[in-house]
């Protein structure tokens, strides 16, 4: 590889190396009106003759033959611009190579495996366009149990020129079985004696979210699992067989998306809109409620997925969580109408002290973000922090009557978290809604910065 003239000279290394900022395909970086020979560009970057380090391809600028390119790699937490004579390797943006000082010239030694965060960033990437809301998506199954489902037209026909008959027997049983399992909004009130089974209740709902299920189904392989994703796979396979369709058939269906999820379709939480109520508008056709559903796996999936990268790559803070769930949680308003709760769980370890000697655990600090919105109390946002027997929380309210009514009930959880031998460190209620930054997708894989 040789670096040509016009690189720019890199700046001094930091004891924290700082990825180079992306820039759009094709453009170069601007040369410094002091253009550094090669020798002294990779002697700034501390590499010595037959050194070798490992460089990732920040952007493929040109492929200017089926054997070369120009690449701009980061090395070091340096940008370098380099004439590759790559052969037979392919490189791609986001890979990683091994590279050697030979003189003046850096020679390119091997590509590395790809990691498998990025293996899940891939299939985060193809998914995400294409996500449908679980709670307006549930509103829509449950509507059909009464509005019924239009049978798809024949070629020539018109949409609407088929009536509507009753949803297939099957797919009624297993829409019903889901509703039945969702949690319900008076389930956990107070003074219902609830409060004793209330933890193992949460736990059930959290792991029946559909977040875990292809881990559930690995331990238990029954078919009748009760889990979101696995109900909504047994609503396709009803469908199905009522079309005489095969699997391969549902994957080749466009999925419907909802328009929210397309404009930030990494932002979690989301900004949450009431669903439309049920009954309204014509009644589905099957195969619009076949690709509503494969919108709402997708929306399953990319919390899956964006988990395990978030837990597998950190974010830019000095110190990433050690875990990430992100999950939507669907509930019932008494009138049994769908809504949704978007919950952010994250587990932070203390980091060891090198210097000691005793092996203890380190010390860990859980993190629980909710984000729900109640008919009444309008949008509400809970921040608690829990480290070993201490707690602190924050609730954020957009109304001002809401805001009011949790001010005066903040005593009460102060003595509840009390009575639970937890130390309470901070507790308040602020109006509106907390600052938060939205994930973005570089050089086709995920910025964990959420």
């Amino acid at each position: 590889m040789k670096l040509p003239n016009g690189n720019p000279i890199p700046p001094p290394k930091t004891d924290t190396p700082v990825p180079a900022p992306s820039r759009p395909a094709g453009e170069q970086p601007a040369a410094t009106p002091e253009a550094a020979s090669a020798r002294v560009l990779l002697d700034q970057l501390k590499l010595a003759n037959r050194e070798t380090t490992l460089a990732r391809v920040a952007e493929v600028i040109n492929r200017q033959s089926s054997t070369g390119a120009q690449l701009l790699l980061e090395i070091r937490g340096q940008s370098l611009t380099v004439q590759a004579a790559i052969g037979d390797t392919a490189l791609e943006a986001g890979d990683w190579v091994k590279v050697m000082r030979a003189g003046n010239e850096l020679q390119l030694m091997g590509k590395l495996a790809q990691a498998p965060e990025a293996g899940i960033a891939r299939a985060l990437a193809q998914r995400l366009p294409w996500q449908q809301s679980i709670d307006a998506g549930l509103a829509k199954l449950v509507a059909t149990m009464t509005q019924g489902v239009r049978q798809d037209p024949l070629p020539g026909q018109l949409p609407s020129s088929r009536p509507a008959q009753p949803l297939p027997e099957a797919a009624r049983q297993a829409i019903q079985q889901m509703v039945a399992r969702l949690p319900a909004s008076n389930g956990l009130a107070p003074g219902s004696g609830s409060e004793a089974t209330a933890p193992q209740q949460v736990r059930q709902w959290l792991s029946e979210s559909g977040l875990f299920a292809e881990s559930r189904l690995a331990q238990t392989p029954a078919s009748q699992l009760p889990d979101l994703k696995l109900a909504l796979g047994r609503i396709i396979t009803a469908l199905l067989a009522q079309q005489g369709s095969t699997p391969e058939q549902f994957n080749r269906l466009t999925p419907i998306a909802t328009p929210e999820l397309m404009q930030a379709p990494l932002q979690f939480p989301q900004p949450m809109t009431t669903p439309s109520p049920q009954g309204n508008g014509e009644p589905p056709s099957v195969g619009q409620m076949l690709r509503l559903l494969a919108g709402m796996l997708n929306r399953i999936t990319v919390n899956q997925l964006h988990s395990q990268v978030l837990t597998a790559r950190g974010g830019g803070d000095a110190a990433p969580p050690a875990s990430t769930l992100l999950l939507d949680l669907p509930w019932l308003t008494p009138q049994n109408e769908p809504r949704m709760a978007q919950l952010r769980v994250e587990q932070y370890l203390e980091e060891q002290d090198s210097e000691r000697k005793s092996p203890t655990r380190p010390t860990a600090e859980w993190r629980l973000s909710l984000a729900m919105d109640l008919d009444e109390a309008g949008p509400l946002h809970f921040d608690v922090a829990l480290r070993q027997q201490a707690v602190s929380a924050r609730v954020w309210a957009e109304k001002q009557t809401t805001l009011r009514r949790v001010n005066q009930e903040l005593p009460a959880l102060r003595q509840s978290l009390a009575d639970l031998g937890l130390e309470v460190t901070d507790l308040e209620c602020r109006r509106g809604t907390p600052q938060s930054s939205v994930t973005r997708l570089e050089h086709r894989l995920v910025d964990t910065r959420a």
